[in-house]
């Protein structure tokens, strides 16, 4: 027995993505656009390895407006599993983007500390970062608010992204300081961190993104998890094999349980619905097939 979800849109969720989307896209806009010119202003690397940051976040923005419009549309005839795939996709394309972004970073950095570092004076490129590192943490506290009403794993990423922002402009905000009190060097050396932050954050995206694509297994605790769910279901004997792989961000579950031979098939199909329901609830699944076996068959 296996369950085909009929998807509804969901007007309330709708809109939560909408108010999400303009967050992220409007944010990310007006960061990038005062970062490079403060940086553009004050000549800090820092700054505008920070601005190059800014602008993979714009990048993605978009991308992730037509990542989750291609991963929210309904199972048809031409992807049966639904289209949730289309999310990680863009999200590999995202990590490209930010690579260049890092690449860029690290090499103004590098070629300003050979050319010996320059003092940044305070004043402009502080209130900037400032700003940003306030901003960031703001878009991070309201995205992850909606990613958890909406159960979005995208949106999880997006809130978790903008609380490294937040870290990379303090990374830049102590570059500038240091080179005025400390040494000229301080500010090459700043914008490197942040390059090296960004690259950390494209090979964590990657990594995940081709799990999503390639058909990863849940972890064990979350498989055990499932499992002991379904045995909770009056009349679910034992559960003898589950598989469970990623489609997209969400999992789909393989899974065959064993009840009683001798009860009447409309029993047993009103167990296997509840099982499915039960699994369902779970915000990592999205989909879960549920087989019936009598007990003693495996």
């Amino acid at each position: 027995m296996q369950s085909i979800r009929v998807h509804k849109s969901n007007p309330k969720n709708q809109s939560l993505y909408r108010t999400a989307l303009i967050i992220t896209i409007s944010g990310n806009v007006l960061l990038l656009a005062i970062k490079w010119i403060a940086a553009y202003l004050s000549g800090s690397v820092a700054l505008f390895a920070d601005a190059a940051n800014s602008a993979s976040d714009v990048l993605y923005s978009f991308l992730m407006v037509l990542g989750l419009w291609m991963a929210q549309r309904p199972p048809d005839s031409s992807h049966p599993q639904g289209h949730s795939r289309f999310e990680p996709l863009v999200g590999l394309m995202i990590t490209v983007s930010m690579t260049y972004a890092g690449y860029a970073a690290a090499s103004a950095s590098i070629q300003r500390f050979i050319e010996g570092g320059k003092a940044i004076q305070i004043g402009l490129p502080i209130f900037v970062l400032l700003l940003a590192a306030a901003i960031k943490a703001g878009m991070f506290a309201w995205i992850r608010t909606l990613a958890k009403k909406l159960k979005s794993p995208t949106l999880e990423t997006t809130a978790t992204d903008n609380l490294s922002d937040v870290l990379t402009s303090t990374a830049a905000f102590i570059g500038i300081l240091g080179s005025d009190y400390i040494h000229p060097l301080a500010d090459p050396v700043a914008g490197v961190v942040v390059a090296i932050w960004i690259f950390r954050a494209a090979f964590l995206a990657a990594k995940e993104n081709l799990g999503f694509l390639t058909g990863a297994g849940a972890s064990e605790d979350l498989r055990a998890e499932l499992v002991a769910a379904a045995v909770e279901i009056p009349g679910v004997i034992r559960v003898h094999h589950a598989i469970l792989e990623y489609s997209g961000p969400r999992l789909l579950v393989d899974m065959h349980i064993n009840v009683d031979g001798n009860m009447p098939l409309n029993q047993v199909h009103e167990i296997c619905d509840q099982v499915i329901e039960r699994l369902e609830s779970f915000s990592e699944v999205d989909r879960a097939y549920v087989h019936i076996e009598p007990e003693g068959w495996d």
